[in-house]
């Protein structure tokens, strides 16, 4: 599984949690609707940290609040 593939995984189980559509979250973040699809559907190979960031904060977050996930344990993560 891709770095960036775990990260739009783990955006998506927040906003869920959250109860916040990618919408809203666009609008929180400022990332425009393109980016934001790009991302969550995996058509990145890799994240961009900064709109990671960006949204990290948009949803009320620190960075190891986010990271501190299970999703991140994976021994088998690619960097491609």
């Amino acid at each position: 599984m891709k770095i960036s593939d775990v990260v739009a995984l783990r955006i998506r189980q927040i906003l869920k949690e959250k109860k916040i559509s990618q919408y809203k979250l666009e609008q929180m973040s400022g990332i425009s609707h393109n980016t934001m699809s790009f991302l969550l559907n995996g058509r990145y190979n890799a994240a961009n940290m900064r709109t990671v960031f960006i949204i990290i904060y948009s949803l009320g977050m620190t960075v190891k609040e986010f990271f501190d996930s299970p999703l991140f344990d994976f021994d088998d993560m690619s960097i491609d």
